[in-house]
């Protein structure tokens, strides 16, 4: 029985594997817009691509980055300026987008610009400081993507959001696992949409990865500013130990960031490449072994965990209020 058991799993992992092995014909004439291409993933997947042969037009925030960008790769890679923030600026892209990809449509959008600061107690901030994030990560993806799905269903491509695996289970507040979540609802409901029209939806969820936007001085920094203009009481309540004890945990966590970006890069390049691409990507060894397997976990048992090892609030004395 079990050995009957063994071989059907090993023939779905056989099967699989040769599907995923089948690669889109005619990389060549392939157009792929990607957001966010100043640092990071989206500038790593930039250069990839460009290196497979497809034709890449990369988004960037600030002409320098998109100097150095056009500097590392070949002549059919093109730059243009985007903030995800301004309709103004999405449909300035979307139309230079359309004047270089002509009849033959878009092949691939990948939504990777993002930012994750601040990501500390929901009790620190304010309605702006989600905004801010909740404009990049979310709002701005959905705009990107319903202004140039024309594009994309034209030439019955693809559509690739990068999320993270923090859209499974949240870990810390902020408006970071927020967008991300929002972001896995928003790609299922467009994923089965589009299926008809033989555009594709993936979904990428890398673990954790130390990129430009993860850096420790300016996660660490991030942190001690929202600190700095929290009001008197949110101190009193947390008092200074916890503030350390949470920069403590950052670092740590930070240190064991060590995974290269490349994982990330090849699931979003197979994504757009391969004839049958998966729903989602798992990038990462923490993404696959320690979060997907908790998300799945009862609540109680979850919530149990990450409040064992989470830093606890220290009340100024005298001023104890839990």
């Amino acid at each position: 029985m079990w050995l009957y058991l063994l071989a059907l799993v090993g023939l779905y992992y056989l099967l699989r594997w040769y599907r995923e092995r089948q690669v889109v014909s005619n990389l060549s004439d392939k157009y792929v817009f990607i957001t966010g291409c100043s640092s990071g993933f989206g500038n790593l997947l930039a250069r990839q691509l460009d290196q497979r042969g497809l034709r890449v037009l990369a988004s960037c925030r600030a002409e320098k980055d998109a100097e150095k960008l056009r500097a590392l790769a070949s002549s059919r890679l093109e730059t243009v300026l985007l903030d995800v923030t301004k309709t103004e600026s999405i449909a300035a892209a979307t139309q230079w987008v359309k004047e270089r990809t002509g009849h033959r449509g878009l092949w691939g959008l990948v939504n990777n610009a993002g930012i994750i600061a601040p990501f500390v107690p929901n009790e620190w901030l304010t309605k702006e400081d989600f905004m801010k994030v909740l404009d990049v990560n979310l709002l701005g993806v959905i705009e990107v993507t319903l202004s140039l799905l024309p594009l994309v269903r034209k030439a019955r491509g693809r559509v690739v959001n990068v999320s993270s695996i923090l859209g499974r289970v949240s870990l810390f507040g902020g408006g970071y696992c927020i967008s991300k979540f929002g972001l896995e609802a928003f790609s299922d409901s467009l994923r089965r949409e589009l299926s008809f029209s033989g555009v594709k939806v993936a979904v990428i969820e890398p673990g954790h990865f130390r990129t430009q936007m993860t850096r420790l001085e300016t996660v660490t920094g991030n942190i001690q500013r929202t600190w700095d203009r929290a009001s008197p009481e949110i101190k009193e309540l947390y008092g200074e130990k916890f503030l350390a004890s949470y920069l403590k945990s950052v670092e740590m966590v930070h240190s064991k960031w060590s995974q290269s970006p490349v994982t990330v890069s090849d699931c979003m390049e197979h994504a757009l490449t391969a004839c049958h691409p998966r729903t989602r990507y798992s990038a990462g060894w923490d993404a696959k072994f320690l979060y997907i397997p908790m998300s799945y976990l009862p609540t109680f048992l979850v919530d149990a965990m990450l409040t064992w090892f989470s830093p606890k609030p220290v009340p100024t004395p005298g001023k104890a209020v839990f």
